[in-house]
C-alpha cells in the first residue's frame, strides 16, 4: 500500500504545472523533447501522459507564501514555485547522468533514452529557465528571490559534487556526509520553504524561520531516502531495490556504519573494497551489516529528531498553512521502506 498524498501537493501540482508547461514550450524541439519526457508529461514517442512528480517543493513555496502574505495582498509565488521545480529537476537530470540511473519515476531516465549530451542540455536548460521565470514574476522581490535560489543552486552543485567525490575515497566521515546532504538536499527545501515568504515581502525573521523549517526537514527527507535507497519498494521508488549498494553509494546509514567501529562496519568495508560488482548475496549482506551495526535505527532516530526540530523552526501564521506545512512534513517520514 502506498502513502496517500496530502491534498496541498495535489493543488500544488495543478498551480504550478501550466507555468511549467508554458517555460518548457519555449525551449527548442529537441531540448523540450527530452524535459517533457523527464516531467512524465509524454513518453517516447511524444504522445501525451499524464506523469509528474509528487510536487513537494513547489508545495513548500506556496505554502511559505500564504504563512507571510497579508491579506488581500497579490500572489506572486506561483514563479517560484515552478522555478524551484525547474532547479530541482535541472539536478535530477544531472545526477542520472553522474550517477548512471537508469530508473526514476518508474520509467527509463532520460539519458538512457535520448543520450547523455541531450540529457545534460536539457538540465541547462531548465537552470536558465529557473531564472528566466522567476525574474518574470510580478513581485517586487523577484530579484531577491532569484539571488536566494542562485545561491541555493550552487550549495546544491557543492553536495552533489561532494557526493561523487566520496566514490573515489575510502575515508569519509559521518560529518562529512551530513554535510553533503544537507548541501545536495536539505539547502533546496530550505529555498523552497522561505523564498515564497520572501516573494510576499514577509519579515526577515519569518524567512530565516521558514528556512530553519526546510532545512530540518530537507534532512529528515534525506535520511528517508538513504533509507528507501537501501531497503525501498522498488514499485514506491522506481529504483531497484539495494540500489544504493550496487553503486557504493556512501549515504548517511552507509557511512555511519563504516564508522561505527563494529565488527558488521569492518565487514561493510571488505565488502565495499571488494573490486567488481557485488554479487545479489553479497548485496544482502551488505544491507544486514548496516542493520547489524545499528546504522539503520540511528538513522531512523536522527529522521525523526530532525522532524522534531523542524517543528520548533515554523513561525506563526494562519492555522490552515500551520496544519498544512505539518503534515507535508510527516508525509516526508511516512514514505513506505
Amino acid at each position: 500500500m502506498t502513502t496517500v498524498l496530502p491534498p496541498v501537493l495535489l493543488t500544488a501540482r495543478e498551480a504550478v504545472d501550466p507555468v511549467l508547461r508554458e517555460a518548457i514550450g519555449r525551449l527548442d524541439p529537441d531540448t523540450r523533447r527530452v524535459c517533457e519526457y523527464h516531467f512524465g508529461w509524454r513518453g517516447v514517442d511524444g504522445t501525451a501522459e499524464g506523469g509528474g512528480g509528487k510536487a513537494l517543493r513547489p508545495a513548500m513555496v506556496l505554502l511559505s507564501a500564504q504563512c507571510a502574505r497579508p491579506p488581500g495582498a497579490p500572489d506572486h509565488a506561483v514563479a517560484a514555485a515552478a522555478a524551484v521545480e525547474l532547479v530541482h529537476n535541472f539536478s535530477l537530470l544531472h545526477d542520472d547522468v553522474m550517477d548512471g540511473d537508469t530508473s526514476r519515476r518508474h520509467r527509463p531516465t532520460a539519458w538512457t533514452v535520448f543520450g547523455r549530451p541531450a540529457a545534460l542540455l536539457a538540465g541547462d536548460a531548465l537552470l536558465s529557465l529557473a531564472t528566466e521565470v522567476l525574474l518574470g514574476s510580478s513581485s517586487p522581490h523577484a530579484a531577491a528571490a532569484a539571488r536566494a535560489l542562485s545561491a541555493t543552486t550552487r550549495v546544491l552543485i557543492a553536495g552533489q559534487a561532494a557526493d561523487l567525490d566520496f566514490e573515489h575515497r575510502d575515508q569519509v566521515s559521518l560529518e562529512e556526509c551530513l554535510l553533503m546532504a544537507h548541501d545536495k538536499t536539505a539547502a533546496l527545501l530550505a529555498c523552497a520553504s522561505s523564498i515564497g515568504a520572501l516573494t510576499a515581502g514577509a519579515p526577515q525573521d519569518t524567512v530565516v524561520g521558514l528556512r530553519a523549517f526546510g532545512t530540518e526537514l530537507g534532512m529528515a527527507f534525506q535520511l528517508v531516502d538513504d533509507l528507501l535507497g537501501l531497503w525501498g519498494d522498488p514499485e514506491v521508488t522506481g529504483k531497484p531495490v539495494l540500489s544504493d549498494l550496487r553503486a557504493r553509494k556512501k549515504s548517511v546509514p552507509v557511512v555511519h556504519a563504516l564508522n561505527s567501529g563494529t565488527s558488521a562496519g569492518d565487514r561493510l568495508r571488505e565488502l565495499y573494497a571488494q573490486p567488481g560488482p557485488l554479487t545479489e548475496q553479497q548485496l544482502r549482506e551488505a544491507a544486514d551489516m548496516v542493520q547489524r551495526a545499528g546504522s539503520a535505527d540511528w538513522t531512523r532516530q536522527e529522521c525523526r529528531r530532525r522532524l522534531d526540530a523542524a517543528a520548533e523552526h515554523l513561525p506563526r501564521g494562519p492555522q490552515d498553512v500551520t496544519e498544512a506545512l505539518t503534515s507535508l512534513a510527516e508525509f516526508v517520514v511516512r514514505r513506505k521502506l
